[in-house]
């Protein structure tokens, strides 16, 4: 935990179901990895306080605008559900602003303006995309971007970096530390307020021990919020060490191919048409083994309850109401890329999380949820 001279501000995180969506929920996630694994720096070097967050069952919104939290991304940018009225503290910059997110895409105009988000969290003059065409963002106006400032490179006027909303706060004295902290719980139903995005430290309500894991040096994995882990189903390795990340942009938790099939096996999971999720009968969830991820010297598990998806929110996805589907997927290819799975927000439930921008690590709390 990191020691603040001011007051932390938190906002809270809303879960709202988007059936529409929902209904292309792998595709989606699987479309996002392959977009993160081919944003090299290569290709961006060719371009010419706390919230309450809701989750809508494939991602956490905060409700400012029903802004996305994503920590795969950098740029803050609003106008997909509706028109951004200009105030007097907007002023726009006549750039162009265009991010590809794999399962989305906007492209618009740059104004800096004044942003408010939750009580006393306000940043003044702060970069924000204004879109003028989007796809892919059914239900919510846009992102919040809370990723490393060095995504930004290359989507404003094609060319350099700009200032994140983290950024911001602390050059403003907001907070005293560049520090984001995320905490999700397991949702029970299709608009849960079970979050919370704390900037500047941690929750000191926050109690089990931290971990510190180092960001990767692993490329494309080291771009983003990458870690190195390894996986094992019960005490039988599935993927051995290896870099990936954790992404509160993406709903599963995927594996590389050789990985999944390993899983798919022990668990006797059968692939739904339908949402293409594994689905294993009742006996075959009695039956499940926990799933450990071993980061650094720390193991964080997920419990069988943990692997599968809320059975509530079954129909959001296309489902059938008492079948059982896990959270654990394929991503698309074979360990060996240099991003070999992502940790998404079905991972990062279970666990309070630190993304620490200065020192470039994740501090996280085992054992938070089971």
């Amino acid at each position: 935990p990191v020691q603040v001279d001011k007051p932390l501000v938190s906002l809270p995180l809303v879960r709202r179901t988007n059936s529409t969506s929902l209904t292309n929920l792998l595709a989606n996630d699987q479309a996002r990895a392959r977009y993160l694994k081919n944003r090299t720096q290569a290709d961006l070097e060719g371009r010419t306080a706390s919230v309450d967050v809701t989750n809508i069952a494939d991602t956490y919104v905060i409700s400012v605008d029903s802004l996305i939290v994503d920590t795969g991304s950098s740029n803050t940018w609003i106008g997909a559900d509706k028109s951004y009225t200009p105030t007097s503290t907007s002023s726009s910059t006549g750039q162009i602003v265009s991010v590809t997110y794999g399962s989305g895409s906007f492209v618009g105009t740059e104004y800096t303006d004044t942003v408010t988000l939750g009580d006393g969290l306000t940043i003044t003059e702060q970069s924000i995309g204004v879109a003028a065409l989007s796809r892919g963002f059914s239900g919510v106006d846009g992102i919040l971007g809370v990723g490393p400032v060095g995504l930004t490179d290359g989507t404003v006027g094609l060319s350099g970096t700009v200032p994140t909303v983290t950024d911001n706060l602390l050059s403003q004295g907001t907070i005293d530390t560049e520090v984001l902290a995320v905490s999700f719980e397991p949702a029970t139903s299709d608009s849960d307020a079970n979050g919370e995005l704390t900037f500047g430290g941690t929750d000191s309500s926050s109690t089990p021990a931290p971990s510190t894991t180092p960001i990767t040096s692993t490329s494309p994995a080291s771009e983003y919020w990458g870690i190195d882990q390894d996986i094992s189903y019960g005490s039988s390795s599935i993927l051995s060490s290896t870099a990936g990340i954790v992404d509160t942009g993406t709903t599963l938790v995927l594996i590389a191919t050789d990985a999944y099939d390993k899983y798919k096996s022990a668990t006797g999971g059968t692939e739904d048409s339908t949402t293409g999720l594994l689905r294993i009968s009742s006996s075959q969830y009695s039956s499940l083994d926990t799933l450990n991820f071993n980061i650094g010297s720390t193991t964080y598990s997920l419990t069988p309850n943990a692997q599968i998806w809320p059975r509530s929110l079954n129909s959001a996805i296309g489902g059938t109401a008492d079948d059982v589907y896990l959270v654990v997927n394929d991503i698309g290819s074979n360990s060996g890329s240099g991003l070999d799975f992502i940790n998404g927000y079905t991972f990062l439930e279970r666990f309070y999380s630190d993304f620490v921008l200065g020192r470039r690590e994740i501090v996280m709390l085992a054992t938070f949820f089971c």
